[in-house]
């Protein structure tokens, strides 16, 4: 039972259930195909010699052709099973493969023993058992294999004559079983790493690319594990940066350093720019070196790396593979590894492309947090003009009025500086409620419409105490539910429209009405002043080409993919603004 399961467990595919994806790709059942058809190929080709040669073996010919006979139906039957079956059972590998053993061993014990033609099966068992199994089942298959090989000749040499042993030809054959295992199984155990590097090439590291050092430090210690290097390095230049990126990766930890361009360049000679390969031998002297190359060994005079970083980091034996991104170029490097091959270089090749996508996805976040940066910067800068800047040049203007009040009006002039007071003691809550927003940093809940209503409700009032300028509202969103983001961006649409309303159009009243229209908002503000220094009707396209229009206005309309139409008269202006409802941002 111990042995069925260290067999079992050496299969890869047996040490968990696979995906579904890759369960059609990796089933045992391919294996056993090619086993059950060099297994017909074999026992039909023994079939053939026996009956080419009937006098061979002399000693139980009739039993010996039987059982080859048998053992060929039982491998047609396989065969045709492993063809059509899609899947196979967990134990019957181990079983198939203990029924040929055990066959074999008959059919060589009645067929002259050590010296049996026969011997080949020995041989064809070990080659099964390293396919499905790996080097685990080649040693216990060698075991298996010798022991009765023993056996068999210790009981030849008991029931035949001295002179008819041939003890130098079963010495001969027994080193040759040994021999053949021991080769058997490193071709096991070289193919079972193999698999297992390339299977870790699908399992990179699924890091958020949210900072520089963490993610590439990851990335070189997933790499150190594919290639099975003590070290890895990453040398990189970016566009319009003014030195090269060294990091190391070396026993958990990362040395990442900036040095200047020429220090390391050209990472690789002009010929092997565009080349990986593999230098094993740390240069002496003028001696030619011979780098390992995709194709093929190339010999080479002088040290194909760079001597600051030779010298800047010990470097030994080294793999050297280009890096090339859409944001970066350099090289990737294994260290320290000196059995490195040809398999190596492809495995570098594919281990520097994922780096470089990785890389590449860093550089567009970082991109896209720039872009982010500097957008909430340009909101921040346009809802205080909107809010706290329009607040401030009403209470400006209204305290130049209350100062030329003093003297012959001071009654008036005291309530006039007191309103002024309470708009600047709006404004300050305004004012904390806005910074209040930025440190949450969200978006957050959906609310009402009625509260936007309220909101536009209050600045009406304000508008008439402090800019003279009466306000009508006429909502018609009802109970509709629009983000908190949306009510705070039409709330400083509609602002901006009325100061300019009063301030520059000199509008004594003016019209808010508020609806829906198909998936977005509309938002209508008309006033009685005498409107922009432009007649006529515009949409947003015209407005922008002729760059007519409250620029303020014009940029909020267009970060949050609305549009906008001004129609315009001596008499007055009227606005119409259609923003999406699902604007978030």
């Amino acid at each position: 039972m111990r042995w069925r399961q260290w067999l079992v467990s050496a299969d890869p595919q047996r040490r968990g259930p696979p995906p579904a994806a890759a369960a059609a790709s990796f089933q045992p059942i391919r294996r056993e195909r090619l086993i059950a058809g060099c297994r017909v190929a074999l026992s039909i080709s023994s079939l053939v010699a026996l009956w080419l040669e009937p006098s061979e073996p002399a000693r139980f010919a009739r039993l010996a052709y039987r059982l080859v006979a048998a053992y060929a139906i039982f491998s047609l039957l396989l065969a045709l099973w492993a063809w059509s079956a899609k899947a196979t059972p967990a134990a019957l590998p181990l079983l198939v493969h203990g029924l040929d053993l055990a066959l074999y061993c008959v059919i060589i014990f009645v067929t002259e023993g050590p010296t049996s033609p026969f011997f080949l099966y020995f041989v064809f068992a070990l080659a099964a058992a390293t396919v499905r199994w790996q080097e685990r089942g080649t040693l216990w298959t060698a075991i298996v294999a010798l022991g009765a090989f023993l056996v068999i000749g210790v009981s030849s040499a008991w029931r035949l004559p001295a002179a008819g042993f041939e003890l130098n030809r079963f010495i001969i054959r027994a080193i040759y079983l040994a021999v053949l295992a021991v080769l058997l199984g490193y071709v096991g155990a070289y193919e079972h790493r193999l698999r297992a590097r390339v299977a870790s090439l699908g399992e990179w590291p699924a890091v958020i690319p949210t900072e520089a050092p963490g993610m590439v430090r990851a990335l070189l210690e997933h790499a150190a594990k594919v290639l099975a290097a003590p070290r890895t390095m990453l040398v990189w230049e970016e566009p319009e940066e003014p030195w090269c990126h060294v990091a190391l990766w070396s026993g958990g930890e990362l040395d990442w350093r900036r040095e200047a361009p020429d220090a390391c360049a050209p990472l690789a000679p002009g010929d092997l720019a565009e080349t990986a390969f593999f230098l094993a031998e740390r240069p002496v002297g003028d001696a030619p070196l011979l780098l390992i190359t995709p194709g093929g060994a190339l010999p080479w005079s002088g040290d194909p790396v760079p001597a600051g970083l030779r010298a800047g980091f010990g470097l030994g034996a080294v793999l050297s593979v280009p890096l090339r991104g859409e944001s970066l170029a350099g090289r990737f490097f294994a260290l320290d590894r000196l059995d490195m091959t040809s398999d190596e270089l492809v495995l570098g090749a594919i281990v520097a492309r994922q780096i470089a996508v990785q890389m590449d996805r860093l550089a567009l976040f970082e991109r896209f947090h720039r872009e982010g940066l500097a957008e909430e910067r340009i909101r921040l800068a346009r809802d205080v003009h909107d809010g706290v800047v329009q607040s401030l040049t009403g209470a400006a203007l209204r305290l130049e009025s209350a100062r030329q009040m003093l003297g012959p009006e001071p009654e008036a002039a005291g309530r006039l500086i007191e309103e002024i007071q309470d708009l600047l003691l709006f404004e300050q809550r305004e004012l904390r409620e806005f910074v209040g927003d930025l440190v949450a940093a969200s978006s957050g809940p959906r609310a009402r419409a009625a509260g936007l209503a309220e909101r536009l409700q209050k600045l009406g009032e304000r508008m008439a105490r402090h800019w003279d300028l009466r306000v009508e509202l006429q909502s018609r969103l009802g109970e509709a539910v629009i983000s908190d983001r949306l009510s705070h961006d039409v709330y400083r649409l509609v602002q901006e429209a009325l100061v300019n309303a009063s301030r520059h159009g000199r509008a004594s009243q003016a019209t808010v009405e508020l609806g829906l229209d198909g998936d977005g908002v509309l938002i209508t503000v008309a006033d009685d002043g005498c409107g922009f220094p432009f007649h006529g009707d515009y949409d947003f396209a015209t407005l922008t080409a002729a760059k007519l229009g409250p620029v303020s206005l014009k940029q909020r309309v267009a970060a949050l993919g609305g549009s906008l139409e001004i129609a315009s008269s001596a008499a007055g202006a009227r606005l119409e603004v259609r923003l999406p409802r699902g604007t978030e941002t």
